[in-house]
């Protein structure tokens, strides 16, 4: 690959581009399109922003990760959950809809988009890894929940407001009394008619005649379907007569050209909340773009993904946009419409530009109801509350990590969520680096195979104790490791010989050096010989570095086996040359 087409990843897969391709990923951007109308509305109004700021984040922020991204499915623009933390942070600055408010969300675009690009220069993709899964599964769980909970408000046609469930539900019963029925109506059957065109329809179309694939494009662009039937009832019925809020009008224009604010103390105050939409939007974005690329047997790179992502955010902060990032939903739907290049995304955003254009006039009446319910239909099936049983039976650490994550962003509000979810992955991480996997290892019989006592029939000599390290040595477990061995050591009498078996040992850092050498003299104070078996050429070349190998009691072994059986035979020649002393002593001859 050329370093253009690297930078460029148009340059690889435009190479290519033919009519079928063409084709297809026309097909998939007006499937998309159809889709993304009503959701871009919906989430910027998430956001506490005006419903057309929606539509303005998913034009060049579309284009510009088309010329930057290497995935060929994923769909950019407005998410639940990167819309709900905008709303968390630009609300620290001013109120949802102010002027103000909207002058914090395009910085947030344009910190995000910065923190993107300078993390994808550094080559810094490595670092959605992370994220534990269950960390960012408790996030998106209680955000969902959080998301969900907050758009009742519109379903019941009152006034509700919180960052956090606690404030949420308290505001909603508050508020209880001043249900609008109609608009109430219009919410419930839409939400029980999404729901049943997610499950429903489908089959219905199947048995009707209609090919799978198409019954299930069909379905997943149901939303429209709801937007159509309600805005025809409220025009029909005046209903807006009658308390049902409809989103109003839309300006009928091109994505405004905005310069974002350079002001110190808005950037401070915007900077972290940046840096956490942007963390959490990469990592579901790249696992997004990597799932579907392993369908395709495709592949992605993340730190060029990282650039992608940073252009687009870059892009939507220029052009009265806010936060994007790769969104699941339309992803997938993208995915199975055909779409086989980036370009399809590009076709997506002049679908979006024509309704900007041409269509807003017809959702002048859409029922804010309407919305509300496609977004807890749309949040509610990222809500995994299975998911904490599983990973209870498989991890308690994973767990506690995955329930607090949950309870902070619940109890506490989005952005403490997720700084708690970045905190305890880390300290997850460091926690199991600070005490590895280590097991004391025998010799399967008739075999060169050496398992772990605990769990096989295996031959162990009392004079030879063998420690299988199945972990990097580094800073993190040095102590440990010295504490271990000594204890071990202190537990075996007889012991003459101590083998350290590193064939999962990657690495050792100055500090596990350290702590080697101090393991090599406590181990010779007590007349017991430290051996190293199968390390690794990189490790070896950074011990010959050192004095460790010249002051060591023992030997570095190739095999594991080689060395067992060699010093069972020198075990046993000392010995040998010892008894006839022991002998003459037993006699009382010296």
């Amino acid at each position: 690959m050329s370093a253009l087409a690297r930078i460029f990843p148009v340059f690889d897969w435009g190479r290519g581009y033919g009519r079928t391709a063409l084709v297809n990923d026309l097909v998939a951007a007006v499937i998309v399109t159809i889709m993304l109308i009503p959701q871009s509305l919906a989430y910027a109004m998430l956001a506490g922003l005006p419903p057309e700021v929606g539509l303005y984040a998913s034009i060049l922020p579309i284009v510009a990760y088309a010329l930057f991204g290497t995935s060929r499915a994923l769909a950019v623009g407005p998410v639940a959950v990167v819309s709900l933390m905008t709303l968390s942070a630009a609300g620290t600055v001013a109120p949802p809809g102010s002027e103000e408010f909207i002058a914090a969300a395009l910085v947030l675009a344009l910190l995000s988009g910065l923190f993107l690009l300078l993390m994808g220069v550094l080559r810094l993709g490595f670092l959605a890894n992370l994220l534990s899964h269950p960390v960012v599964s408790g996030f998106i769980t209680a955000s969902g929940i959080i998301i969900a909970t907050s758009q009742l408000k519109s379903i019941l046609g009152v006034s509700a407001s919180g960052d956090a469930l606690p404030e949420l539900l308290r505001s909603l019963a508050a508020n209880l009394g001043q249900t609008n029925l109609p608009t109430l109506i219009i919410g419930a059957a839409a939400i029980a008619f999404l729901f049943w065109v997610r499950k429903g329809l489908k089959p219905l179309l199947v048995g009707a005649g209609l090919a799978p694939r198409p019954a299930d494009l069909v379905a997943k662009t149901g939303p429209i379907f709801a937007v159509a039937a309600s805005t025809l009832a409220v025009v029909a019925l005046g209903l807006e007569d009658q308390g049902v809020r409809v989103i109003g009008e839309i300006p009928q224009s091109l994505p405004p050209f905005t310069v974002p604010l350079f002001e110190a103390e808005l950037w401070s105050r915007l900077a972290v909340p940046a840096l956490l939409i942007s963390i959490i939007g990469f990592v579901e974005s790249v696992s997004v773009a990597q799932t579907l690329a392993a369908r395709k047997r495709q592949r992605i790179r993340p730190d060029q993904e990282l650039v992608g992502l940073g252009a687009a955010n870059v892009a939507a902060a220029f052009s009265g946009g806010y936060p994007v990032t790769g969104g699941f939903a339309r992803s997938v739907v993208n995915f199975d419409a055909g779409a086989e290049t980036p370009a399809a995304g590009a076709f997506t955003a002049v679908g979006i530009l024509v309704a900007a254009l041409l269509l807003t006039p017809l959702l002048t009446s859409l029922p804010i109801a309407t919305l509300a319910a496609t977004i807890i239909v749309a949040v509610l099936s990222l809500v995994d509350l299975k998911k904490p049983l599983e990973t209870w039976r498989y991890s308690r650490a994973d767990f506690a990590a995955m329930m607090a994550t949950i309870l902070v962003t619940l109890l506490a509000g989005v952005e403490k969520g997720v700084i708690a979810g970045v905190g305890l992955s880390l300290a997850l991480f460091l926690w199991r680096a600070s005490r590895p996997h280590a097991a004391i290892v025998g010799r399967v019989p008739e075999t060169e195979h050496f398992r772990n006592v605990k769990r096989h029939k295996v031959f162990t000599d009392p004079r030879i104790l063998t420690i299988r390290i199945d972990e990097s040595l580094t800073y993190l477990n040095a102590r440990w490791l010295e504490e271990f061995v000594l204890e071990e050591v202190a537990d075996h009498p007889e012991l003459r010989h101590l083998i350290l078996m590193c064939s999962a040992v990657n690495a050792i850092d100055a500090s596990a050096l350290e702590s080697l050498e101090a393991i090599n003299h406590r181990l010779a104070d007590s007349s017991v010989k430290l051996h190293l078996s199968e390390v690794k050429g990189p490790v070896m070349d950074a011990l010959e570095k050192s004095r460790f190998p010249e002051e060591l009691t023992g030997k570095v072994w190739l095999s594991q086996n080689a060395a067992f059986d060699a010093i069972i035979a020198e075990a046993e020649r000392e010995e040998e040359a010892l008894r006839p002393a022991d002998l003459w002593m037993a006699r009382g001859l010296i």
